[in-house]
């Protein structure tokens, strides 16, 4: 009597293999992931910008001061659970509503600039109106730039953050938010 070879089920393997998966994903849906910062106009649609960004990065929000019309930096930071962080300004010289504010940061010259450094001052989610074409609020982010004053003048945006998990940062890494900017310039 001829013996027929055992078959190997291959449904234990089947099984270890999706119930791993099925871990990396769970594991990959409660890991931080980092941050996204979601500048959104408060009458009504989706948000003009969408950047992620890692608990300290940097983005810049850059203007024309609309009384001297002199150029204005100012840096800000998110720090791992999504709070705004002001962390430097820097313009030419102080005009209305600009310079230092006693017990923030430090006050040193880069020339031709006035900058207020270190000053890591909270500034949670805040409101920003958004000034006209030649005001030119500009969001400087990872070698891109963003002119909100082209495509939202005088409309009021929210700058919101929330942390995302390590799932949803991957899943945005293959199919960015239409709101992100791609790598270069972006001079909306």
């Amino acid at each position: 009597m001829l013996n027929k070879p055992a078959k190997k089920s291959i449904k234990p393997a089947i099984w270890l293999a999706t119930g791993a998966i099925l871990g990396l994903l769970l594991a990959a849906w409660f890991l931080p992931g980092g941050l996204e910062l979601h500048i959104t106009p408060l009458t009504k649609g989706g948000p003009l910008l969408v950047l992620p960004l890692n608990p300290g990065e940097r983005f810049t929000v850059h203007y024309y001061h609309s009384v001297e019309n002199a150029p204005v930096w100012e840096e800000h930071s998110l720090d791992e659970k999504g709070r705004i962080y002001i962390e430097e300004e820097r313009y030419l010289k102080f005009g209305a509503g600009m310079g230092r504010m006693p017990g923030v940061g430090r006050m040193v010259r880069r020339e031709p600039y006035e900058v207020i450094e270190e000053m890591h001052m909270p500034t949670g989610d805040f409101i920003m109106r958004i000034g006209s074409p030649g005001v030119d609020h500009t969001i400087i982010w990872r070698g891109t730039k963003t002119n909100l004053s082209a495509v939202a003048p005088h409309k009021a945006v929210r700058f919101s953050a929330r942390p995302v998990s390590l799932l949803y940062k991957m899943y945005r890494s293959l199919f960015p938010h239409s709101a992100t900017p791609a790598q270069g310039i972006r001079d909306l």
